[in-house]
Formats: structure tokens, C-alpha cells, sequence
């Protein structure tokens, strides 16, 4: 085995287009670069709840990675199933991959909250450390068992971008929102809170996946036509790089009515082509929007969005703004780590958590 040989364990392909999938395969690939020979494994099951099936396929996967190897577990596919992991701890070096805490999902019953927690805290005693893709979400392992000196905080790189220009000459301003269509995401609370400003002049595109949460995707469009609104407000799902690349180009504002972030991709990529952000206090998006550089509204609160929407998009002092946070978020972007930046952390992380033996 090599000693610069990595195993990732995620469940199912890398190639699905949220924001956790995107760093998992960036690192692969930095990491790759820097030369490490990185072997995904994709599980099988039902995730975060982790079924039979999802428990058998992480157990079966640790049986067949070589005694002693370094295995990074994404914890959407490890935090609900501490059983297999505690029967390889001890043959092989566990490094938990924390993107977003199950109970912070939208949504939950308390009970069920509890439930996640401890499952996640077991899950994370059996690995050697932690992973955290923020700042925010490491400062908040310790509340899982795992201490300080165990964790360490690599953030998602950000890909140099062309500045936003907005839509063409006549046309209203566009409101771009990028996330896949669920609860967490709050696209319902964008919806009513664009309902509130109909009679300003403004289109909008929430791109990102329709099937993680169907059910929930269904009755955000149905509340759109119940409003009036089917016409001004598209949902084309998920969309490749270059085509959303151009929709964040011609957009006038970034807005995410968020509840919860353990970092906000989305949210770096709109600094990055300097757009203005409007966004929520949820979780960790004002460490990724300093309040220099966004409007930030409480989580969850219509009136409070539709009032941040109504001054950013109503008269000429409405377009000054947008444009005085658009040159904050250009400069505050080029604090942002790159993704080169994000692979050397990583690299370095796991030489600290999981040194050579």
C-alpha cells in the first residue's frame, strides 16, 4: 500500500451536483495533483437514515479496504451507523468528513433530532478525527465528543469566475437562487416573499435538484402558480457548470432563503462573480457573508425577505446598493481559498490527524 493512499467512502457517486459532492470530487482531484492515489467507494442504501442495506454496504466496503489504510468517511454516509465502523476502527484509520450535522436538517421532531445526534456522536468516536468543510462546523464538533485538537477545518476552494453583468438593457432585474429544491433550502419562503413584491418589475431562476425532495419541489411550483407567479419564476433543476455559470452571469441578485448552511458554495460562487447576496443568519452563512458584504434577514422569516427584496429591487436607490455591495463582494471574494489552496489543507490535515505509521 501506498503511503500516500487515501479511500473515500460516499453515498453514491461523486458526480451528483450538490454542494457536498463538488468538494468531495475537487479533493479528489487536488489531491491527485499533489500525488495521491485517491479510490472512491460508493455505497449502496438509503442516506442519512442509513437502512439495512446502506449499513451492509458500508460494512461490506470496510471489509475490503487493505488493514491500515487511511479511509476519509463523507458523514452523510457514516454519521447514522457507527456499528461497522466500530468493527474496523482498530484495522483501519477512520477520518470523518463533516459537511452538514443530520440533526441540523429542516424539519425534524425534536425526538428525531436526538436520535440523529447520538447516533453521529457514536459514529465520529470511532474515527481517529474530523473533517470540517467550515470554520463554523468544527468550532461545533466539540459538541459531538470530538475534541479541538482532532479537527481540523478545510474549506471549499472557489474557481476564479467572470464578473456578473446582469440581464440585458430594458430588461427587470433577475434574481438568481442555486440549491437543491428542499426544505433546508427555503425556496417556499423565496416564493411567498416575491409574492409580496408582484408589482415590481423582476424575474427569477431557482436552479438546482427537483428530486432530492419531489414532494417538497411539487408544492414550491404549486405555490408559485397559486400566486401568480409560474411565469416569472423558473425551475429548470439541476443544470451543468456552464450553463449556470451563464445564469449567475446575467443575474442582478443572489438570493438564498436559506435555514440552515455549514458553509454556503453557492453563496462563495455569487461573491466570486461579484454579485450582491441576499441572504439568512442560518448556520454558518454569516461567516461565509460578513454583513459588509450582504443583507442577511433571519431564517425563515417571509415578511423580513420580502422587505430586504423590496429595497434591493425598488427605484434607483434600490440599483446604488446592488452595486455597492456588488464591489464589496468582488473585494471580500479575493480572501476566498482556491481550490488548489483547499487540496493542500487537506493533504495536510490528514498527514496531521492520520500521520504515517
Amino acid at each position: 500500500m501506498s503511503p500516500r493512499e487515501l479511500h473515500l467512502i460516499a453515498p453514491g457517486p461523486l458526480d451528483q451536483r450538490t454542494g457536498g459532492y463538488l468538494y468531495n470530487a475537487r479533493i479528489v482531484e487536488g489531491l491527485t495533483t499533489l500525488g495521491w492515489r485517491v479510490v472512491p467507494h460508493a455505497l449502496d442504501g438509503s442516506f442519512p437514515e442509513g437502512d439495512a442495506v446502506a449499513e451492509a454496504s458500508l460494512a461490506h466496503t470496510l471489509e475490503a479496504i487493505p488493514r491500515g489504510a487511511r479511509v476519509v468517511l463523507d458523514g452523510l454516509g457514516m454519521s447514522s451507523l457507527p456499528d461497522p465502523l466500530r468493527a474496523h476502527r482498530d484495522r483501519l484509520r477512520l477520518l470523518a468528513l463533516v459537511h452538514l450535522h443530520l440533526a441540523d436538517e429542516t424539519g425534524l421532531a425534536a425526538s428525531e433530532r436526538d436520535h440523529l445526534a447520538g447516533l453521529e456522536r457514536d459514529s465520529l468516536a470511532q474515527c481517529a478525527g474530523a473533517v470540517a468543510t467550515s470554520a463554523f462546523t468544527a468550532r461545533r464538533l466539540g459538541n459531538y465528543g470530538v475534541p479541538a485538537s482532532r479537527v481540523r477545518a478545510v474549506l471549499p476552494g472557489t474557481d476564479p469566475a467572470r464578473t456578473a453583468v446582469g440581464p440585458g438593457a430594458g430588461e427587470p432585474p433577475r434574481i438568481l437562487c442555486v440549491g437543491s429544491v428542499s426544505k433546508r433550502k427555503g425556496q417556499d419562503v423565496l416564493v411567498g416573499a416575491l409574492g409580496g413584491i408582484r408589482s415590481l418589475p423582476w424575474s427569477c431562476l431557482c436552479a438546482g435538484s427537483l428530486r432530492q425532495a419531489p414532494e417538497f419541489a411539487d408544492s414550491v411550483m404549486e405555490l408559485a402558480r397559486e400566486l401568480g407567479l409560474e411565469d416569472r419564476i423558473e425551475f429548470p433543476g439541476e443544470l451543468g457548470a456552464a450553463e449556470l455559470d451563464t445564469h449567475y452571469h446575467s443575474a442582478s441578485l443572489f438570493v438564498l432563503a436559506t435555514h440552515f448552511e455549514s458553509y454556503g458554495m453557492a453563496l462563495a460562487e455569487a461573491l466570486a462573480r461579484g454579485l450582491p447576496v441576499l441572504s439568512t443568519r442560518g448556520g454558518a452563512v454569516p461567516d461565509t457573508v460578513p454583513a459588509e458584504v450582504g443583507v442577511l434577514v433571519p431564517a425563515g422569516d417571509e415578511g423580513a425577505l420580502t422587505a430586504a427584496l423590496r429595497s434591493m429591487l425598488s427605484g434607483p436607490e434600490a440599483a446604488a446598493r446592488r452595486a455597492e455591495l456588488a464591489e464589496a463582494s468582488l473585494r471580500h471574494s479575493r480572501s476566498l481559498p482556491t481550490w488548489d489552496d483547499a487540496a493542500l489543507a487537506f493533504e495536510r490535515a490528514v498527514g496531521e490527524l492520520l500521520p504515517d505509521e
